[in-house]
C-alpha cells in the first residue's frame, strides 16, 4: 500500500502529527495522504501516563479544542509535595515548590482518552487508522533509506509455522515514515543503531511507571488535586516518587515511579508501589475504594542531554520514542505533541517540493527554536543530579530550579546506560516485602488481570532470548534473576526442571508491553519485539 506519510504508533505523537500534516495540505490545497499504524486494539488500548496535562501544545495543534469536547474535564486545583518517611509526611511549603511542579493551568486526563479523542480529529480529517496492525519491519530503499514498514503476519502458531488462520503482513510505503511507538520502541531501537543516532549523546535514562486507577469514597474525593511525593519506601540512593491525582467522577489515579538505573538487584518496583499505598497519609484515600485498572509503561526520562538525531534518510523520530519527556515537570504529553507538529511542519515542506526519501533536517533546526527545547533546557540537569541519591539530588534540584530557574551555566552528563547500574547480589540483602491485603495491596497477576491483557496464546513468545542460557548462567547467577523483580506482570519466573536444574519460564500471556525487561536486562540478552496485532493490554480510562 503507497502512502505520502506512513505514521508507526497511534499515541499523542502520532496523530498529532497526522492532524498537522493533513491541516497543513487543506491550508495549502495540496492532497497528502497519511496512514497510522497502532499496534493495540483500538486507539489507547496501550496508552497508560499519569497524567497532568500542559494544553499549551494542544491549544497550538487545535486552538478550539473545548468546544470540540476534548476530555480535559478536571482543572488543577491544588499542588501538594510531600516527603514521606515510614510513618510521616512532610509537606513542602508553596513558597519552595519548584516552578516545574506547579500545574496551575493544567488538567488532569486520562491520556488513553484524549487519544481516542485525537484519533476522532484525525479521521474526520481524512487520516486514515488501522489498529491492531503493530509495523514489525523497517523496509529500506536500496540507498538506506527507510521506504515503510511492515505488519507483522497473523496467525503464525508458536512452532514459527503458518496456522489456520494465517494472513501475511502488508508491506505499507511512504515518502516519509514517522515513528511514535513510545518509549523504548522496538523499530526505533532499530533505527538508532543503523544510522548511529545516539553518536555523541549521553546514553538514555529510563523509569519504569506502575499505576492504578480506583474509585474512592465520595467524601475523600477532591477533583483537580494532585499529590508528588518522594522518600519511603525507596532507599535513598534509588530515584523515584508516587503521583496521585483526582479525576472527575470519584476517580483517582495513583502511581509509581522508579529510575531504571537502580543498583540492587532485589528491588522490585511493583512491590515498592504496593508498599507505598500503606502510608497513613496515602492509605487514607483508598479504604472503602475499589481499583478498577492497572498498568505499567517505561518511561523515557534523559533529557535534552540523551535526546538521538531526529531525522534519518526517509523519516524521523516523535514523542517519546525520541525521549522529549520532561522529567522535572513529569509531563511528556505535551512534548510530544509539539514534537508531532514540528515533524509534520518540515515534512509538508519536504513534499511541497517534491522530495522524498531524504533527511527531514528542517524539523531538528525547528525544535532548537522552539519553547519546547527551551523548556527543556532549563530542566536538563535534574534527572542528572537526582540519579546522585535522593537527599543531595533533592537539594541541588532547589538550587537548579529555583534559585538558578535552570539557567546554570553548567550542563550535567551521564555515561552509564541503566541496565549496566546494576550490581552483583552477593553485594545486598534480600528485600523482605510484605504480603499483599487484596484490598489495599495485590498481588501482580490479580493485577494483570484487570489490566485486560491478552495475547494469541499460540503465537509466537514475542519476549526473545539472543541466548537461552545467559538468564541462568549469568542473571540468575549472579543478580539472584533480576527479571522475576523487574517485571510488573509476573512474565519471568525461575522455576525447577524434574532434574532440579532451574530454567527461565516466560509467560508472555502477561506481558503489558511496558519494555522494562528489554531496558534493564543487565545482559541486554532479553529483546521485545511485537507480539500478533491487537495483543497486549486494554487499558480502559487510563
Amino acid at each position: 500500500m503507497e502512502y505520502d506519510v506512513v505514521i508507526v504508533g497511534g499515541g499523542p505523537a502520532g496523530l498529532s502529527a497526522a492532524i498537522r500534516i493533513k491541516q497543513l495540505a487543506q491550508q495549502k490545497g495540496q492532497e497528502i495522504s497519511v496512514v497510522v499504524l497502532e499496534k493495540g486494539g483500538e486507539l489507547g488500548a496501550h496508552i497508560l501516563s499519569g497524567a497532568v496535562m500542559d494544553p499549551r501544545a494542544l491549544t497550538e495543534l487545535i486552538p478550539n479544542w473545548k468546544e470540540l469536547g476534548a476530555p480535559l474535564n478536571t482543572a488543577v486545583t491544588e499542588d501538594r509535595v510531600l516527603f514521606l518517611t515510614e510513618t510521616k509526611a512532610y509537606k513542602t511549603p508553596n513558597f519552595m515548590i519548584p516552578k516545574c511542579l506547579e500545574n496551575h493551568g493544567n488538567y488532569v486526563i486520562s491520556l488513553g482518552n484524549v487519544v481516542r479523542w485525537l484519533g476522532q480529529q484525525a479521521e474526520s480529517l481524512g487520516v486514515e487508522i488501522f489498529p491492531g496492525f503493530p509495523a514489525a519491519e523497517i523496509l529500506y530503499n536500496e540507498d538506506g533509506s527507510v521506504k515503510g514498514v511492515a505488519t507483522g503476519n497473523m496467525g503464525v502458531k508458536r512452532d514459527g509455522e503458518p496456522g489456520p488462520d494465517f494472513q501475511l503482513g502488508m508491506e505499507l510505503h511512504g515518502k516519509y515514515t514517522l515513528f511514535a511507538e513510545g518509549s523504548r520502541g522496538h523499530l526505533g531501537k532499530q533505527l538508532m543503531a543503523k544510522y548511529d543516532l545516539n553518536k555523541g549523546r549521553d546514553p538514555q535514562a529510563y523509569g519504569i511507571g506502575i499505576k492504578e486507577l480506583w474509585e474512592i469514597d465520595p467524601a475523600k474525593h477532591q477533583p483537580g488535586l494532585v499529590i508528588h511525593t518522594s522518600g519511603w519506601p525507596l532507599a535513598h540512593d534509588t530515584y523515584g516518587g508516587s503521583f496521585l491525582y483526582h479525576m472527575e467522577n470519584n476517580q483517582v489515579v495513583v502511581g509509581y515511579v522508579v529510575g531504571l538505573n537502580y543498583q540492587n538487584p532485589y528491588l522490585s518496583p511493583y512491590e515498592e508501589f504496593q508498599r507505598y499505598k500503606t502510608h497513613p497519609e496515602i492509605r487514607q484515600f483508598f479504604e472503602g475504594g475499589k481499583r478498577i485498572s492497572y498498568g505499567a509503561r517505561a518511561i523515557t526520562a534523559g533529557g535534552l542531554q540523551s535526546l538521538p538525531k531526529l531525522v534519518f534518510p526517509g523519516g524521523a523520530l516523535i514523542g517519546c520514542d525520541a525521549g522529549f519527556l520532561n522529567m522535572s515537570r513529569i509531563k511528556g504529553s505535551h512534548a510530544a505533541i509539539k514534537s508531532g507538529m514540528l515533524a509534520a511542519e518540515a515534512l509538508v515542506a519536504a513534499l511541497g517540493e517534491n522530495r522524498q526519501f531524504d533527511e527531514l533536517a528542517a524539523y531538528p533546526v525547528a525544535f532548537e527554536q522552539s519553547w519546547l527545547h527551551e523548556e527543556l533546557h532549563v530542566a536538563r540537569n535534574v534527572k542528572q543530579y537526582l540519579n546522585k541519591g535522593l537527599v543531595f539530588g533533592s537539594i541541588m534540584t532547589g538550587i537548579d530550579q529555583i534559585i538558578f530557574r535552570g539557567k546554570a551555566p553548567w550542563t550535567l552528563h551521564h555515561s552509564e546506560p541503566d541496565h549496566a547500574c546494576l550490581k552483583p547480589a552477593a553485594n545486598y540483602q534480600p528485600i523482605v516485602y510484605p504480603k499483599p491485603d487484596g484490598k489495599l495491596t495485590f498481588d501482580k497477576l490479580s493485577s494483570v488481570f484487570i489490566s485486560n491483557t491478552n495475547h494469541a496464546e499460540d503465537q509466537p513468545v514475542h519476549l526473545t532470548l539472543k541466548n537461552p542460557s545467559v538468564p541462568v548462567d549469568v542473571n540468575l547467577a549472579k543478580y539472584a534473576g533480576p527479571e522475576q523483580r523487574y517485571c510488573p506482570a509476573g512474565v519471568y519466573e525461575f522455576v525447577k526442571n524434574d532434574d532440579g536444574a532451574e530454567r527461565l519460564q516466560i509467560n508472555a500471556q502477561n506481558c503489558v508491553h511496558c519494555k522494562t525487561c528489554d531496558i534493564k536486562d543487565p545482559t541486554q540478552n532479553i529483546v521485545w519485539v511485537t507480539p500478533e496485532g491487537g495483543g497486549g493490554p486494554n487499558y480502559p480510562n487510563m
